[in-house]
């Protein structure tokens, strides 16, 4: 199995049969240049689409004109997509917390989220892997009076403890590691990892700010995590 970094929360994940497009905001060289207008849309197999909420740099309604190119397209957007009128009843299966879809390649269950919308737990080819859309300790510590941000931190850790009613383990986690959140900003993908047996880890909504998220690696390889470094935009990693 491969993972293609696009960008933000942006990945493809391949299958031997299949590939699945989580969060798409912008391709890998830009808008809608890249190796997933290039190569991934003309992939044999199935070719799913997930979207984790409906914020610009988690939905682009760009991938609905995919259907032009692959007719066998499969859409699966979190329901508050659909509540905020950025797609039509028809365009997609529908999910919200605690749904699954499923058929003979994938498993898709639906976490929850600390913003809007859903985190996907996904099974396939035996293997584990979780997107977190935007769940994650959003603390804003350097700006937030301490009962605050301990009431949002306490939401975080019921997700956590949501997720872990599926699983105790995932083989990949694609998690945010955003600077925005200030000194603390690794809090969230820590707990994460304490919290959850993480076989590889993943950074994403940091923008460009490559080393602040390769910051997180010591964090990682201390709870017995492997971190894949990013540096570019559609980076490809094995994660077999």
């Amino acid at each position: 199995m491969e993972l293609i970094y696009l960008y933000h929360s942006g990945f493809a994940l391949l299958g031997e049969n299949f590939t699945v497009v989580l969060d798409y905001f912008e391709d890998s060289d830009g808008a809608t240049e890249g190796i997933l207008h290039r190569e991934l849309l003309h992939r044999p197999g199935r070719f799913y689409v997930l979207s984790s909420h409906f914020h610009a740099d988690h939905f682009n309604k760009e991938v609905l004109k995919w259907r032009e190119t692959r007719p066998d397209i499969v859409y699966i957007f979190s329901k508050d997509i659909l509540r905020r009128r950025r797609a039509a009843a028809d365009d997609a299966i529908w999910l919200k917390k605690g749904d699954e879809y499923h058929d003979e390649t994938i498993h898709v269950q639906a976490c929850g989220s600390t913003d809007v919308g859903i985190s996907f737990l996904i099974e396939a080819e035996g293997k584990k892997v979780f997107h977190a859309g935007d769940l994650n300790n959003w603390h804003w510590m350097d700006e937030s009076t301490e009962a605050e941000w301990k009431g949002y931190e306490k939401n975080y850790l019921h997700e956590l403890e949501y997720i872990r009613r599926y699983t105790t383990e995932v083989d990949v986690a694609m998690f945010p590691v955003d600077p925005r959140l200030g000194r603390e900003y690794m809090r969230g993908p820590r707990q994460f990892v304490e919290q959850i047996k993480t076989s590889i880890f993943v950074p994403m909504h940091f923008d460009e700010a490559y080393e602040v998220a390769t910051a997180f690696v010591p964090v990682a390889e201390a709870n017995g995590t492997a971190m894949i470094k990013l540096y570019r935009r559609g980076q490809q990693e094995h994660i077999d």
